[in-house]
């Protein structure tokens, strides 16, 4: 479906600067969250930091349990926006949005169908990506170089494994003729019990 701007221009006259909730003047409360590290925003709601770096948003619809997702932004900004879209399609006047002018410069879609809020979050998300966009989606520069893991060329981590399981293996038995030119020219098996050393005390 297509955004309606009938419907958007309905929601922008029914939202005043004096009735709408933003977001900075209700600040969320403290997650109860010891153990792991605090991933939302501070201040935009609706949305999370990603490990990766990257801005997710989602929202939950009124009165279920399911929610919308609405996608992964290289900006906080940008994940705003996506909510207040989201926001205001869902919950109407009593949307709480991250900024004031979400609510007169947004499009609002024509149903609260998931596949239309997810589009028109997309398309407000994409009207204010940054200029410059390009450092968003590069990866961090390596400086130039050469960089050779030696272990790994080598085999290192399978080498020393190798000599650990050997330690705790019993000596092998050699087999074969052994040569004695160093004690006589009779040959000698390496099987035969043989004295290496005489003590005589």
């Amino acid at each position: 479906m297509e955004l309606s701007d009938a419907s958007s221009s309905s929601h922008r006259s029914t939202l005043s600067d004096d009735e709408l909730l933003l977001a900075s003047r209700y600040p969320k409360k403290r997650a109860g969250r010891k153990k792991f590290k605090e991933t939302r925003h501070p201040i935009y709601r609706g949305v999370r930091l990603r490990n990766s770096g990257k801005w997710v948003c989602e929202v939950r619809e009124p009165n279920k349990k399911t929610r919308i997702w609405l996608g992964t932004f290289p900006t906080a900004e940008m994940a705003a926006r996506a909510h207040d879209v989201a926001a205001i399609a869902l919950r109407g006047r009593s949307a709480c949005l991250n900024f004031a002018d979400s609510a007169s410069t947004l499009h609002i879609p024509a149903s609260v169908d998931p596949k239309d809020i997810q589009r028109a979050a997309a398309e407000a998300a994409e009207a204010f990506r940054p200029p410059d966009d390009h450092e968003y989606l590069r990866p961090a520069v390596v400086e130039e170089g050469f960089y050779l893991d030696e272990e790994v060329e080598f085999g290192m981590p399978g080498l020393l494994t190798d000599m650990a399981e050997a330690m705790l293996l019993p000596p092998p038995n050699c087999v074969g003729n052994y040569d004695n030119d160093h004690f006589g020219t009779n040959s000698m098996d390496f099987d035969a019990d043989m004295s290496l050393w005489s003590y005589s005390i």
